[in-house]
């Protein structure tokens, strides 16, 4: 069974891939441009290995921005950065922090929108327009 899509809403999912994989592009510039500033805010955190953490963060970043603007592998690595978010949202901005920095709190919310915004994607993939059709090995 094949799936169309109309203009419109081709157009909204490539509007989307595009605002996604922007969003983790600017996030992977910044740990790229300054590894050492990431690796102090992981450390500042309470996490072992920061630099190490702070490179593979990056690497899940790039490899996001890649699979959004091509739509390969886009539904398991979807579900892996929505994992990533959430984890990034209590991590860093959980409840611990609200009594210093209320500020934290709002924080801590915007982590959701963009974890919904990437478990969509997941279950309704890159859809039909520039889309490489990748999946994992032994997958049909």
């Amino acid at each position: 069974m094949e799936n169309t899509q109309s203009t419109w809403q081709t157009v909204a999912i490539l509007i989307a891939r595009l605002i996604l994989a922007a969003m983790f592009a600017m996030a992977a510039a910044f740990k790229f441009m300054d590894m050492g500033a990431t690796a102090g805010y992981i450390a500042a955190a309470g996490f072992p290995s920061p630099l190490f953490l702070a490179w593979c963060a990056a690497i899940l970043e790039a490899l996001l921005v890649i699979s959004f603007l091509t739509g390969a592998y886009l539904t398991p690595l979807a579900l892996i950065g929505a994992v990533y978010v959430t984890f990034l949202g209590f991590a860093f901005h959980g409840p611990s922090h609200w009594a210093g920095n209320q500020a934290e709190f709002g924080a801590f919310m915007s982590h959701f929108p963009f974890a919904a915004g990437l478990l969509y994607a997941a279950v309704h993939g890159p859809g039909n327009v520039l889309a490489l059709r990748q999946r994992w090995p032994g997958r049909v």
